[in-house]
């Protein structure tokens, strides 16, 4: 009954049409009246920004599958189980810099630990949106620039670019 390039788009948007639904429901709230009410839907409609705004940095993770391979994240690692290259598997804690580079004219994250391993994990592999949830648990990464490269990853004219370092410790003296 729905056709099947709006049912894809739907399908993409749903986080995102979510938290608008949400902010609606929060705004049809207020309005119902009285003071309870108004700060009833005032919290509902913050409520309903906050996940969009989270939905819509996250919108770029979520690309059809393109790639070969699957990416996992569990219990703090990210795992790559690569059909046609090798995989791996690399600990967040020990992540040290991730950089979105293109090869053949595909998007690519490359993850680096202490120990120079780095593992190359294609951004159209199936199971790649899950990374979204993984990096916002590293210390001073700005998930606004890291979506903003990802978004233009194929449109870009150099072929890599570094989204986040580990911030140095500097031991007390």
């Amino acid at each position: 009954m729905i056709r099947p390039a709006l049912r894809d788009w739907l399908r993409r948007q749903a986080e995102p049409l979510s938290a608008l639904a949400v902010s609606a429901f929060g705004l049809w709230l207020a309005l119902r009246g009285g003071w309870f009410f108004l700060l009833l839907g005032a919290f509902v409609v913050l409520i309903g920004a906050a996940l969009l705004v989270g939905a819509w940095r996250r919108l770029p993770f979520r690309r059809p599958v393109d790639a070969p391979g699957v990416v996992e994240v569990v219990e703090g690692a990210i795992r790559f189980y690569g059909a046609h290259t090798l995989g791996g598997e690399i600990a967040l804690r020990d992540l040290v810099e991730i950089r979105l580079l293109r090869l053949k004219g595909h998007g690519h994250w490359r993850l680096r630990n202490a120990a120079g391993e780095a593992l190359l994990i294609p951004v159209d592999a199936a199971g790649a949106d899950a990374l979204a949830h993984a990096f916002t648990a590293l210390p001073g990464l700005d998930m606004g620039e890291v979506s903003a490269a990802l978004a233009h990853v194929a449109d870009q004219s150099d072929a890599v670019r570094t989204v986040w370092r580990r911030p140095v410790r500097r031991g007390l003296t």
